[in-house]
């Protein structure tokens, strides 16, 4: 059952308001307090579908319904639950439960804003991208160092703050949705298809090569950098690179490798092009993205000012893998701040009617003086 303020979660959470995002008009995203800490948490959840049982009305004419048995599913979560590895750009997960026909995943609240808002502004710029990728991979490498796959990547589940830092959450939440299509299509590789396209929908993030390759396969590392592809095309360009209108559409371009030509992509995309490689044991690592995203971000040009009338050459980054973050208060210069600068450049000077005047008496004195001097 879906909550809402003022309910109680599992007898632990108590729900206080409904938080951003596609899922929050359906009352399975939460901001809520814990009774056991004090603190916020947000409670994301996955419903349960409803089974047929006809034993519980006696006929198989009439069989009765009840929600599956949550217990397979939080297995799953508990065991993703406790190989979340503690990184600063990964949001931290603190339990899993199930509650009539929701399974619900506690977990950091985080602040900033989603992804999905910048994205709703257009494509982002190269470079501001090139900052978000490095912390995305940073905290996959951590995640996969654990042997483990993320299965999350997706603007959703992407929070960026103000210093322009992004938050990875999600790995528990995709180890539910994975746990929950097995436990729906059972052995049977079509079922499990079918059931997986209804919990994760036609996302090529969600479907690489290897899944539509072999239905029923679990999804590895290398998923991950897939997904992280063709979320850094969409936030390059503004669209994802494969057709997403409907499922068969999308599972058809995958497999064919047929998607649209990264070269808007701009100086990221052999970045895009070594995560979107159909072979998985091809794929670019996120020890790969890093060390070349490490490269490219030391030779940027300094983001976030105005760039002069002639040609300059670019201010270089330290040699060392930082990421350089937004300062607190600057704002990003484009074009229209550019042209408003260059005319302020061109309008005169207030101060320049007093020293015209200012010229012209000191030259009839020194004229007048002259005169004297002549005449003795």
């Amino acid at each position: 059952m879906r909550a809402g303020p003022g309910q109680t979660v599992a007898g632990r959470y108590r729900v206080t308001d409904r938080a951003a995002g596609p899922a929050a008009a359906d009352g399975l995203r939460l901001v809520a307090v814990d009774a056991e800490t004090g603190g916020r948490v947000l409670l994301e959840g996955v419903e349960l579908p409803e089974v047929l049982v006809p034993e519980l009305a006696g006929s198989v004419d009439f069989p009765g319904s009840r929600w599956l048995d949550p217990e397979p599913v939080l297995a799953v979560a508990a065991e993703a639950l406790a190989a979340v590895p503690e990184h600063p750009r990964l949001r931290q997960s603190f339990a899993v439960l199930a509650e009539d026909g929701v399974v619900w995943v506690a977990v950091e609240l985080p602040g900033g804003a989603p992804l999905t808002e910048l994205l709703a502004e257009g494509p982002l710029e190269p470079y501001r991208v090139a900052e978000l990728a490095a912390d995305l991979v940073a905290a996959l490498g951590a995640v996969h160092l654990t042997g483990r796959a993320h299965g999350g990547v997706l603007a959703e589940r992407v929070h960026v703050y103000e210093d322009g830092a992004a938050l990875l959450g999600g790995p528990v939440l995709g180890a539910v949705e994975e746990a929950l299509a097995r436990e729906l299509g059972g052995p049977d590789g079509r079922r499990w298809g079918l059931a997986r396209t209804g919990l994760v929908g036609a996302r090529a993030e969600r479907w690489p090569p290897e899944l539509l390759a072999e239905q029923g396969a679990v999804a590895g590392p290398p998923a991950d950098l897939w997904a992280l592809g063709v979320l850094l095309h969409r936030l390059l360009t503004g669209q994802g690179p494969f057709p997403e209108q409907a499922p068969p559409e999308l599972y058809a371009a995958v497999r064919a490798g047929q998607r649209l030509d990264s070269a808007p992509c701009g100086p990221l995309r052999p970045l895009v092009d070594g995560l979107l490689v159909p072979q998985p044991g091809q794929r670019w690592t996120a020890a790969q993205a890093r060390q070349w995203l490490t490269g490219m971000l030391a030779g940027a040009p300094e983001p976030y000012r105005v760039e002069p009338e002639h040609e300059v050459l670019p201010v270089l980054r330290p040699s060392w893998p930082l990421v350089v973050r937004r300062r607190r208060g600057a704002r990003a210069v484009g074009p229209e701040h550019a042209r408003h600068a260059r005319a302020a450049a061109r309008r005169p000077s207030p101060l320049l009617p007093l020293l015209l005047v200012g010229g012209v008496l000191v030259a009839m004195v020194a004229a007048m003086a002259a005169v004297v001097l002549l005449n003795g």
